[in-house]
């Protein structure tokens, strides 16, 4: 089975899409994680969408949202309370987990291995047939 990251981008509307695309692939839903990882004092949040393969595809893709929605406990982003509300209507709980920021891979490639190896290590991703 191949699992690969597909980043979406940082911003306010790539949540839409994201949640977009939680909605009308929710018969392959497989498992939602939000990452917090820390650079100087700094913590963000990314979040990701893992999707089953399509019919007989050996693809599973992880769509995903790097490190663009700054946590604070004072105030809560618009962007995480998005994710948490669709989350919620959907009866659906998020796996958290606190991983490494990007900044410490020389590319995405070697952080997207990283979080793939998190992700199997922690049982939400299946291992590779």
């Amino acid at each position: 089975m191949i699992q690969r990251f597909i980043e979406l981008g940082e911003g306010y509307s790539d949540i839409y899409e994201w949640m977009e695309l939680l909605e009308t692939n929710e018969d392959r839903f497989h498992n939602v994680c939000i990452f917090t990882s820390v650079l100087k004092d700094v913590k963000k949040l990314s979040v990701a969408l893992i999707l089953k393969p399509a019919s007989e595809s050996k693809f599973m893709p992880i769509y995903f949202c790097r490190e663009g929605i700054e946590y604070s406990l004072e105030k809560t982003s618009k962007r995480i309370q998005l994710v948490e509300k669709t989350m919620k209507e959907k009866n659906y709980s998020p796996h958290r987990l606190e991983v490494k920021h990007s900044s410490y891979f020389a590319e995405p490639a070697l952080y997207h291995q990283y979080l793939t190896g998190v992700l199997r290590l922690h049982h939400i991703l299946p291992p590779l047939s």
